[in-house]
């Protein structure tokens, strides 16, 4: 007469249990809350202006080391060439906190209409 016994076997591992999570986290897919995508847009007005204006930058201030390096070293034959170029990364140094300035702006007017819905939202949710 064999007799099955019936049991329930539980065992908790609290490190084991933030593996698992930690590792479905990885292929569940993200939800994006409101919060998110509201620093997301902020971050995204941004970006494009900055991108512009250091570039602007470093190519004005690589032109001025040329203008400088043609009028120092090569004084006899691109003296004037030097000076106008130095000119031009000046120029270009000058340009670009305006360039940020401008591409910003029109980024926020572009989209300002969803970046007042969402804190609209998140406003009438406190």
């Amino acid at each position: 007469m064999n007799e099955k016994k019936e049991s329930f076997h539980y065992s908790y591992s609290a490190e084991q249990q933030k593996e698992i999570q930690k590792i479905r986290e990885k292929y569940v897919p993200k939800e994006e809350n409101k919060m998110e995508q509201l620093r997301r847009l902020d971050k995204s007005a941004t970006k494009p202006g900055t991108a512009a204006a250091i570039t602007a930058g470093v190519m004005g201030a690589l032109l001025l080391g040329i203008g400088m390096c043609c009028t120092m070293v090569w004084m006899d034959a691109l003296f004037l060439p030097g000076i106008l170029i130095g000119i031009a990364g000046i120029a270009a140094i000058i340009c670009a906190p305006l360039l940020y300035r401008r591409i910003t702006k029109k980024k926020r007017e572009k989209l300002a209409p969803e970046i007042l819905k969402l804190t609209d939202e998140l406003s009438r949710q406190q």
